[in-house]
């Protein structure tokens, strides 16, 4: 059994998987930051300066018995039980940038192995059946020996 589990442990697309997973965790904060510092604070503005991390539903209220709460922080430390819209909002936003992002980077790696696997160019040169020298594809006459192809 353990002899089985290195060979699967081992094939490329495992070891490839864990890689992946591996550079997603680190890319993960990389585009949170990015919607979280720089796409919601404009978005916020052009929506008249709505931040989509503050707004949530108040369905029960704290220990402290208030009816608003002006953050969702203020309102989770008295204890509110809440719907996070906002929250969602964000999250749906870092879901589309990582899936983008995502879908870039393999439209790239395809294109560089489409490029790797093209075909080889059509040859340019043909040899001479007398003298075997390349002379053009297109010539009707050897230019080192002069006979006629």
């Amino acid at each position: 059994m353990f002899k089985e589990f290195r060979e699967f442990a081992m094939k490329g697309n495992v070891i490839d998987m864990a890689v992946g997973i591996v550079i997603g965790g680190v890319f993960t904060p990389i585009v949170q930051s990015l919607v979280n510092d720089l796409i919601m604070p404009p978005l916020g503005l052009l929506t008249g300066g709505i931040r989509f991390a503050d707004k949530f539903l108040l369905l029960k209220a704290g220990a402290d018995g208030a009816e608003t709460y002006a953050t969702l922080e203020a309102a989770k430390e008295a204890g509110a039980v809440t719907i996070n819209y906002g929250s969602f909002i964000n999250v749906i936003i870092t879901f589309l940038l990582v899936s983008w992002a995502v879908f870039l980077v393999i439209k790239v790696m395809n294109r560089l192995k489409r490029e790797e696997e093209a075909p080889p160019a059509e040859p340019t040169t043909k040899s001479c059946s007398r003298c075997m020298m390349e002379i053009p594809i297109a010539a009707t006459r050897c230019g080192h020996c002069t006979s006629e192809l």
